[in-house]
């Protein structure tokens, strides 16, 4: 993707984010492509709604698998 993201903002996969889109928008890349009729898409409010959610359920998922690791990684001694 070739928009400005803030320093602070949460990265997630581009595959993941391609995924989404090609699935809820039928959008074939997040690229930019320099051409009005690729790089922009009328998109219905259901599946921006539908898209969302799978984002919202990736971050989920992602956040589980990160507490799973952590809770496995040994606790460091006290002294």
């Amino acid at each position: 993707m070739n928009h400005h993201t803030t320093t602070n903002a949460i990265t997630a996969p581009s595959s993941l984010l391609e995924q989404i889109a090609l699935k809820h928008f039928f959008v074939e890349t997040l690229q930019t492509q320099n051409r009005d009729c690729l790089d922009f898409h009328d998109v219905s409010v259901w599946a921006i709604e539908s898209a969302l959610k799978a984002a919202f359920e990736a971050g989920v998922q992602a956040g589980l698998q990160a507490g799973q690791k952590a809770a496995l990684q040994p606790k460091p001694k006290k002294a």
